[in-house]
């Protein structure tokens, strides 16, 4: 079976600012992922973490004409997400014992996928456990597979730091992590995939 073409983000949002509108969801489509991990990473909540996606998006689309080089537009829409989250935690910083309940977390799967399910949750508690600074680290190298460089401006930091945090938290996770680094962490369901994107190209008035 041939495998979908994967049109490069500068031709889509060529297309966007040539009119044709609607292809910003593609855009959306193609980072709701990406985003869903980063919001999880510091806002330990799914609604909230689709609340920081959809101002992250629309504050991207309304700021495209300012993107100097839009071959970037990932890190560049990653960086928008990690702002956005950062500033809700800050506006929510006053509820310090808030209880993050892991049951919130949409991870509905068949009876015969129950191990699954259940290493799933395993991670993604681990990783919780991860201070800040190291947990996006490691989601946006290990997971997003995002490179060194794409990380360091992202992040701000310098790329040793990033490699630096990346060997420390992986120090950290050995014990629980060892061999299931990817694929089930964060899990962004096609359900919640639609309601963001619905909910930015309604915003928008963009049909």
């Amino acid at each position: 079976m041939k495998e979908p073409t994967v049109i490069a983000d500068a031709s889509v949002i060529e297309q966007i600012q040539a009119g044709e509108k609607q292809r910003f969801e593609l855009l959306i489509r193609k980072y709701n992922q990406r985003l869903y991990r980063i919001g999880m990473s510091i806002l330990a909540d799914p609604d909230e973490t689709q609340d920081a996606m959809q101002t992250a998006y629309i504050h991207a689309y309304e700021r495209l004409g300012k993107l100097e080089h839009p071959a970037y537009f990932g890190t560049w829409l990653t960086r928008i997400m990690l702002n956005q989250c950062l500033e809700q935690k800050r506006k929510s910083s006053y509820h310090s014992n808030t209880e993050i309940s892991h049951n919130d977390i949409n991870m509905k799967t068949p009876a015969n996928e129950l191990i699954n399910k259940e290493l799933s949750q395993i991670l993604e508690n681990a990783i919780a456990q991860l201070p800040e600074k190291y947990r996006l680290v490691f989601v946006l190298r290990e997971i997003e597979a995002m490179t060194i460089r794409e990380t360091s401006d992202t992040l701000s930091i310098q790329e040793v730091n990033v490699k630096v945090r990346l060997n420390r938290a992986k120090a950290m996770l050995r014990q629980s992590l060892q061999g299931y680094m990817k694929d089930s962490v964060y899990s962004f369901h096609l359900s919640r995939c639609d309601r963001v994107v619905n909910y930015v190209m309604n915003h928008l008035g963009i049909s």
